[in-house]
This record gives structure tokens, C-alpha cells and sequence, in this order.
């Protein structure tokens, strides 16, 4: 009993983190006008939305790019990414550390530095100003993370789980559907959403590939928010985390339901 009241309390706390911030970015939506000290806008309307609704703002263009972009990036990375960080997690080979600091060095050297000089390579091979640059460029800062996240889960996986199913008969793709994916699923669905949400939050790289080309949610907000315009700001912005919340709300009932599963196996 206690410890479902802590569990609601924790559940409270963070759904309160989450949503609180987003009050203020939804009474701005509706306002056309809301300046200090009025605690509520003096007067309401739909000009935001309408806004975003419209063809001219390109928010719709941006919102698939985003997606279509962000689903990509997860997808190499799980292909490129799963196979380095079981590799790093299980095996032990001289050189080991020196590879893992290079996985990370995207995430310390400045971004500006890394893209100018990856933007020389995509304008002779053509990557430059295209959507599938742009999926590329943000591999960059996100594989990282999901290598980094997939190597402690298989640092603590039992690999002797893979090898009783082979001598058993199991053929490699029938092993790792049946027994590895079951085993990583927890860390392998956080480990895409933290690459969803890399690559989605993605300014300064889209900007400098896409060229301009390539418009997703970010590139919309942000010149909004240097504008000062705070009323499409919020609408959009609401519209830039609403699916990073979905994300993450299917993610979490993605392991409360592999966690109820392997309890109930546990108990059979």
C-alpha cells in the first residue's frame, strides 16, 4: 500500500514538472494581449492558432519533417548503434577506452566547429540542402547517446541466456528475437527515445545542412522567439513538445507493461 501512495506521489510530482511549465505557453496561445502586471490577458483570441493552421507558416511541413527526420535518426541508430554497444558492453580489447572517448567526443567538441566542417564533405557528395543530410548530421550528437545508454544494458546482460538457446537449436535471428530483444527491450526503448529527442530538439545542424531546404519545428520557433513574438511562439512550441510528451507517455507504458510481463513470468 505504501508503496503504490509513493509511487502516485512520484507520478504527481513529475506529471506536475511537466505540465506546469506548459500553463503560461497555453494562456500565451490564446492571448493577443497579456503584458505585466495583468495576471490574465485582458483579451482572448484564436490568432495564434490560426497562424499555425495556415499554409504560411509552414508548421505542418515542419512537424513531418521532424518526425520523418527524428524516426530515421532512430532507425540507424539502432542498426548502426546495436551491434557497437554490445560489442563494448560484453567484450573487453585493448583500445576499448580510447573507442569509447571517441563515440563521445561529439557531445564536448562545439557543435559549430563539427558541422562546418562535416558541411565541406556533404557539398561534394551531394548531402548538402537534402533531407537524408539532414538525417545524417543529426546522427552525429544522438548515436552517442544511444551506444553510451545500449553498452550498460549489455554490461549487464547474460549472454549465457543466447548460447542455452543455440545449444538448443536456435538459429541466430530466432535468438535474438526470442531471447536478446526481450532482454534489452526496457534499455533499448529508452535508448531510442533519447535519440528521438535529440534529433528532434535539433537547431543548429538543420539550420547549417538543410540549408533552408529542409524546414522542421525548431527552425520555425526559434526566429519567433528571437522576434519576440510571443504568442505564435507558444503555440508553436506547444506543437513542438506535444509529440515528445506522447513519446514519452507510450514509453513509459512500454515498460510498465514489460515490466508486468516479466513479473508475471517470474511468478509462473
Amino acid at each position: 500500500m505504501m508503496r503504490r501512495i509513493l509511487r502516485l506521489v512520484a507520478c504527481a510530482l513529475i506529471i506536475s514538472g511537466v505540465l506546469l511549465p506548459l500553463i503560461p505557453q497555453m494562456v500565451w496561445s490564446f492571448a493577443t494581449n497579456w503584458f505585466f502586471p495583468a495576471l490574465l490577458p485582458p483579451q482572448w483570441g484564436f490568432k495564434a492558432w490560426r497562424y499555425v493552421l495556415s499554409p504560411s507558416s509552414q508548421v505542418g511541413e515542419a512537424l513531418w519533417n521532424s518526425i520523418g527526420v527524428a524516426v530515421l535518426v532512430v532507425l540507424l541508430a539502432v542498426v548502426i548503434g546495436l551491434p557497437a554497444a554490445r560489442v563494448l558492453g560484453l567484450q573487453q580489447f585493448r583500445g576499448k577506452q580510447m573507442v569509447t572517448w571517441l563515440l563521445t567526443a561529439p557531445l564536448f567538441v562545439p557543435t559549430i566547429v563539427v558541422i562546418m566542417g562535416i558541411h565541406i564533405v556533404f557539398i561534394r557528395y551531394g548531402l548538402a540542402d537534402t533531407f537524408l543530410g539532414v538525417v545524417f548530421v543529426h546522427l552525429i550528437p544522438a548515436l552517442p547517446y544511444f551506444i553510451l545508454l545500449m553498452s550498460s544494458v549489455f554490461a549487464n546482460y547474460a549472454i549465457e541466456f543466447e548460447e542455452t538457446a543455440r545449444t538448443l537449436g536456435a538459429s541466430a535471428m530466432r535468438t535474438f528475437w526470442h531471447v536478446t530483444l526481450p532482454a534489452i527491450w526496457p534499455g533499448l526503448t529508452v535508448a531510442m527515445l533519447f535519440t528521438f529527442l535529440v534529433s528532434w530538439s535539433q537547431y543548429i545542424t538543420t539550420v547549417l545542412i538543410g540549408g533552408g531546404r529542409v524546414v522542421t519545428l525548431p527552425m520555425v520557433l526559434f526566429p519567433l522567439i528571437s522576434a519576440a513574438n510571443h504568442t505564435n511562439a507558444a503555440a508553436v512550441s506547444l506543437v513542438f513538445i506535444l509529440p515528445a510528451i506522447l513519446i514519452l507517455i507510450l514509453t513509459s507504458h512500454a515498460l510498465d507493461s514489460n515490466a508486468s510481463a516479466i513479473g508475471g513470468l517470474g511468478r509462473l
